[in-house]
């Protein structure tokens, strides 16, 4: 019972502003070139969850000014990058960006159709509700059963329910989802801080990697399972010490290409590879 009393208090202010910031604060020392990419990255975050959403991306950018190997080109792709990934694609956004679509006059608005996992759209409700509902999806072999969902605005009800679906960003920093991110998010900026320090030639790439999780579905997943095989396999050994390889950055480039399968095993292989030649000198 405690945690929907938490999750009606928690809605309760996310509608009210109460968890909100007056407004927006950038960092002290945010690099001019850097600091329209920053506004870009705040507009695009209040519209997508909140000002103090907004912020918590200011906040993540202030670690990086005057870091010892960031430069302005840097910067401004970590700011780029940042805002994209924080504004992860789910079915509320999807229903938002529908609802933004202007209408012409005359002609009927386009219904788009997209297709997701049960678990994919549990995972966007609050934990609460979210995760019993999982384990009765898995108990029940359907959690990767999909389903097609429409965004329209060709009706009144089509609207009404876009209303309703937007509405229920008010619910996402409750969800698996968001904490799902919110890790890799932290993991992602952490991988870059550890490259700064034990391998600034592999920075870039390290930064890149984010590009490689996107949408949703079975790309997203892909790309997430892909990254973090990268990572754990190759640019956490390497700043860690226990793997030498002479070429970090090509080798996170040439691991990034191999094409994608559902169970990883091509990307294993190739890690596997590239290990074995910086072990075997």
């Amino acid at each position: 019972m405690a945690g929907f009393t938490n999750v009606i208090r928690s809605t309760i202010r996310e509608i009210a502003g109460i968890n909100d910031v007056a407004a927006v604060q950038y960092p002290v020392g945010l690099p001019a070139v850097v600091r329209p990419i920053a506004q870009d990255g705040v507009a695009l975050l209040i519209d997508y969850q909140s000002p103090a959403y907004a912020q918590l991306y200011c906040d993540r950018l202030r670690r990086f000014i005057g870091k010892r190997g960031v430069d302005d080109a840097l910067f401004v792709e970590i700011a780029r990058l940042l805002a994209a990934r924080m504004g992860y694609l789910d079915p509320i956004r999807i229903a938002q960006l529908k609802l933004q679509e202007p209408v012409t006059p005359g002609r009927k608005p386009a219904v788009d159709t997209r297709r997701f996992r049960l678990d994919e759209l549990v995972s966007s409700l609050p934990d609460i509700v979210g995760k019993p509902a999982m384990r009765l999806l898995e108990r029940i072999y359907c959690a990767h059963r999909t389903v097609q969902i429409r965004f329209s605005k060709a009706s009144i009800i089509g609207i009404k329910r876009l209303e309703f679906e937007a509405w229920l960003r008010h619910w996402r920093r409750l969800s698996t989802r968001y904490e799902m991110e919110r890790v890799w998010v932290e993991r992602w900026l952490h991988m870059i801080d550890r490259a700064l320090t034990k391998r600034p030639d592999a920075v870039v790439a390290v930064v890149r990697s984010a590009t490689m999780i996107e949408g949703y579905g079975t790309s997203y997943r892909h790309g997430m399972a892909a990254w973090h095989q990268i990572i754990d396999g190759l640019a956490k050994p390497s700043f860690d010490g226990t793997l030498d390889i002479a070429d970090l950055s090509d080798a996170i480039e040439r691991a990034r290409a191999v094409p994608r399968d559902p169970k990883g095993e091509q990307l294993r292989k190739a890690i596997g590879e590239i290990r074995g030649h910086a072990l075997a000198h």
